[in-house]
């Protein structure tokens, strides 16, 4: 009886450590395959906030929230808007206007 239960508990800690390796791959191909783009999805100016929002995935609100405090605290904030905006490229998946 101690045989069949430890050769059952190995055979679960066989599945639940494949398991692990599955969703460990499925991460790093996921942390592999991002890339920082400007979003056409969720854009207001040029879309720099949201592919922000979208590379970092939180909500592209509290990215402009941020990018406010940062110009209005310290005033380099639209500069760096700017910059972003030339430097990042358009997400080739999204809908351009």
């Amino acid at each position: 009886m101690k045989t069949k239960t430890k050769s059952k508990i190995k055979k679960q800690a066989k599945d639940v450590a494949s398991e692990i390796e599955k969703i460990a791959g499925k991460t790093s191909e996921k942390i592999k395959n991002k890339r920082l783009y400007r979003s056409g999805k969720d854009k207001l100016l040029g879309g720099v906030c949201g592919g922000i929002a979208e590379y970092l995935e939180i909500d592209p609100v509290i990215v402009r929230l941020f990018w406010v405090l940062i110009t209005l605290a310290w005033g380099f904030g639209l500069l760096l808007y700017l910059i972003a905006w030339i430097i990042i490229p358009k997400n080739p998946n999204h809908e351009w206007k």
